[in-house]
């Protein structure tokens, strides 16, 4: 799904920045792929999709 309508920016390429970057908040998901510098409706939901790339991944290793 498209999250950044200004960059076309999609949350599989937000959680690949977080998952293969090191990409854990606004600031430098902004640096890498631009999201939230255009319009700013985007910046929630971003964040939102960092937070839970986050939770998922620890989880995940806490039960491998």
């Amino acid at each position: 799904m498209y999250v950044c309508l200004c960059h076309g920016i999609t949350d599989k390429a937000i959680k690949q920045a977080v998952l293969e970057d090191g990409v854990g908040n606004m600031r430098l998901l902004k640096q890498k792929l631009g999201v939230g510098t255009q319009c700013g409706k985007c910046v929630q939901m971003a964040q939102a999709i960092i937070d839970n790339t986050i939770i998922d991944e620890s989880l995940f290793k806490e039960v491998c």
